[in-house]
């Protein structure tokens, strides 16, 4: 794609498309990576020499945050030649051929060609690693867009040659900025339409971040009206074209392990109203709900503990429930065991406890067993005090050898464990061993 040709649009292309940034003033939000003190900023301004070296960039960010758009910007500011590749069906063939293109510009004394990839995510390993000579040597300048977390989805080879550029979810104020540009501008709508401002903070609302789906939105809410001969959109032209929020989650990228992150955190946090919308974000997006369920067992022994020994059961309850009966009816007891699972105390002694038991003995805490407390091969060992001829039931025998003498169990004063640090004082008491 030659750089001229980056901004015309043919009769008919749709509105997100039309309406895409021709240069930086038209741009809203991401001031983080585009404002007047920030490189790219810089560069896209026109402060920069255009034969300015222009590191390869990694943008990361979700749908409709601007990837693209500052691709090509950066493409028709600095003068040079854009080429765009998709990861979804292109191969190494059309990489070499990208390359190739590049290499010409500079024989013919212009500077190297950006060589945009989208999705770029989805490219192998071998895909990836193929570009790291050319960019090494400054023969392309790569910028690779992508939805997935760069640290797990690309190469550290990669990674190492670029700049990782990290885009965000817009805001409802610049989504009304650019969606009341789209209706008075001339590639837009042109003014032949209105909406009230109230209508376009909903379409801004219901599109969670994402320019593209606002303007798709407003596209759609506009034909919805003309077929009404109205030269006003309305609520219900807007509900009609998307009657609810996009949820983005993808159940195998990012959003699957950021959204269930934020759930046990919640949990863990004892905020239970924001686990119940991550939650209902996971549900509404089609996570599995056994996956769920596991997760809420784990909390359940690692964060609760013994302050609530119940819960481990509840949570591992509701695990074989949501296995036998399924969605949509598994999410109740999915969310009946979060609730009780935030507002139950939380205590992790019992898992820091057999965590430090296990690195004392990865580094090498392995004593004999004592003879009274082995497995006698022959009769009982006489030494060996049996607890339960004891009216205390507990034998101040030593049940571990003097130089493996630890306490890892710490209870918290929280919970049914203040019962049990209550009874630990006692044992400890009888088996003459301190705190």
């Amino acid at each position: 794609m030659d750089t001229d040709d980056l901004f015309d649009f043919p009769i008919g292309m749709p509105l997100a498309a039309r309406m895409r940034p021709r240069e930086l003033k038209e741009v809203y939000g991401q001031l983080e990576v585009l404002g007047p003190n920030t490189v790219l900023g810089q560069l896209l301004s026109g402060d920069s020499d255009t034969l300015a070296q222009i590191p390869s960039l990694i943008l990361y960010g979700p749908p409709g945050t601007g990837k693209t758009t500052i691709a090509r910007l950066l493409a028709r500011q600095m003068n040079r030649r854009f080429i765009e590749v998709s990861a979804i069906n292109s191969s190494i063939a059309d990489l070499r051929a990208a390359m190739q293109n590049s290499m010409a510009d500079i024989r013919n004394g212009k500077s190297a060609a950006i060589v945009f990839i989208d999705e770029i995510h989805r490219f192998s390993r071998v895909q990836q690693e193929s570009l790291l000579k050319a960019v090494e040597d400054g023969e392309i300048v790569l910028v690779g867009a992508t939805t997935e977390n760069p640290s797990f989805a690309l190469t550290s080879a990669i990674l190492s040659r670029s700049s990782v550029i990290d885009l965000f979810p817009l805001s409802s104020l610049d989504l009304v900025s650019i969606l009341n540009l789209a209706l008075e501008d001339e590639r837009g709508l042109g003014g032949a339409i209105s909406a009230p401002e109230g209508v376009l903070e909903l379409i801004a609302n219901l599109s969670s971040g994402d320019a593209r789906k606002a303007l798709t939105v407003l596209e759609t809410a506009v034909m919805g009206a003309q077929r009404t001969k109205s030269d006003k959109i309305t609520v219900e032209h807007v509900e009609s074209a998307l009657n609810k929020a996009l949820n983005r989650y993808d159940s195998n990228g990012d959003q699957h392990y950021d959204i269930i992150s934020a759930f046990i955190k919640s949990v863990r946090g004892s905020d239970v109203d924001a686990a119940l919308h991550w939650l209902a974000r996971m549900i509404v997006g089609g996570e599995d709900p056994r996956f769920i369920a596991r997760r809420l067992v784990i909390l359940a022994a690692e964060d609760i503990g013994l302050a609530d020994p119940n819960a481990l059961v509840i949570a591992n309850s509701a695990m074989q429930i949501v296995a036998q009966i399924g969605m949509p009816e598994g999410r109740i007891p999915l969310a009946s065991t979060t609730i009780y699972l935030s507002l139950a105390p939380k205590s992790n002694r019992a898992y820091l406890a057999i965590d430090n038991a296990i690195s004392e003995v990865e580094t090498g805490l392995t004593p004999s067993v004592p003879s009274h407390l082995r497995s006698a091969a022959i009769g009982k060992d006489p030494s060996y005090v049996y607890p339960h001829d004891l009216d205390s039931g507990i034998s101040n025998q030593s049940y571990v050898p003097v130089e493996a003498v630890r306490t890892y169990y710490k209870p918290k004063e929280i919970g049914f464990e203040t019962t049990l640090a209550e009874r630990l004082k006692r044992v400890i008491a009888i088996l003459r061993r301190k705190l």
